[in-house]
């Protein structure tokens, strides 16, 4: 696709490079005589000291920082704490952050979420690929709108039913079983559940406002638990077990639909699911009986099941 002066938005660059210093690659003791001294420094408390009081946003990503130590006066005007990919495997020493309103911890070692009740301006809290069992220690931060546990251990949806201003909440990549104890959160918008081990949908009548649902890479069968989520407008399955396309026909709203490799075979169930779906600009059904069985006709056949849409799979139809 090409905009109005004929770019299709690719930046292309010619494929080679000139190196300097070839003998850089050849001599493992090599260094550059013209290059100014190394000097290694510890990240501790000291580094922050002349640090502006008012700073309101520390980002030390992929670092080894093994302990969270910042000086008192760095910490009570922080709003945005950023430790993205360290060593930490506690959280301790955020007795002083009484501001924050984002805190991400993702891609340490951490086991328990713990010490961190007191932090109850919380908008956005982050702890994507840690060691995490069990979902604790959140329940007082009602102001939370974003909470991301993706790539932990947990097994069971729990401890959010304080949580009423949540809007995003991510799951992906656990061991979760079941979508339970999620009524409360009357103002999700995203839920993703991707990469656990469902085997249906379930719990979710009460989340009205649900927007977005991720629930691919599991072991659903069928599509049944959505009647109450009107204002769906992306659901992906893709990557289960679903056989049959049915259950869709209270999702006026829907605008993308991912359903790769599952064992969808009924044009006709897309036609009497889909048609109706005047909003329905985006499917995916690649790696289903549907384009497998005969794939010089198959998005002929979804096209003309659902004369809507403009994409099927990555291919583009027709510019809006």
């Amino acid at each position: 696709m090409k905009d109005s002066k004929g770019w299709d938005g690719k930046l292309r660059v010619e494929p080679k490079a000139t190196i300097t210093n070839p003998e850089a690659l050849e001599d493992p003791g090599y260094s550059d005589s013209d290059a100014p001294p190394v000097e290694e420094i510890n990240a501790d408390e000291d580094l922050l000291e002349d640090e502006d009081k008012d700073t309101e946003r520390i980002c030390l990503r992929q670092n080894q920082i093994s302990r969270i130590d910042f000086p008192s006066n760095v910490a009570a005007s922080l709003l945005d704490l950023d430790l993205y990919d360290n060593l930490i495997s506690h959280v301790k020493g955020l007795d002083d952050f009484r501001g924050l309103t984002s805190l991400d911890l993702s891609f340490n070692k951490i086991k328990h979420i713990k010490n961190i009740s007191h932090l109850v301006g919380l908008t956005d809290l982050y702890f994507v690929q840690n060691k995490i069992s069990r979902i604790e220690g959140v329940e007082g931060l009602t102001l939370l709108r974003n909470l991301e546990l993706g790539a932990n251990r947990i097994r069971e949806i729990e401890n959010l039913e304080t949580l009423t201003s949540l809007e995003e909440l991510w799951l992906g990549k656990n061991k979760i079983t079941e979508l339970k104890n999620l009524d409360a959160l009357q103002n999700l918008r995203i839920l993703s559940i991707q990469s656990n081990r469902l085997t249906c949908i379930s719990g979710l009548s009460n989340l009205l406002n649900l927007e977005e649902l991720y629930v691919s890479h599991n072991a659903i069968t069928d599509l049944s638990g959505l009647e109450s989520n009107s204002n769906l407008r992306v659901l992906d399955f893709s990557n289960n077990q679903v056989s049959k396309l049915e259950h869709l026909s209270a999702l006026n709203k829907l605008e993308e639909l991912w359903g790769s490799n599952n064992q969808l075979s009924s044009f006709e169930e897309v036609e009497r699911e889909l048609k109706d779906k005047e909003n329905l600009k985006t499917v995916y059904f690649e790696g289903n009986p549907l384009q497998t069985r005969a794939p010089a006709l198959y998005r002929n056949k979804v096209r003309l099941a659902i004369p809507q849409i403009m994409q099927i799979d990555a291919t583009y139809l027709r510019v809006a």
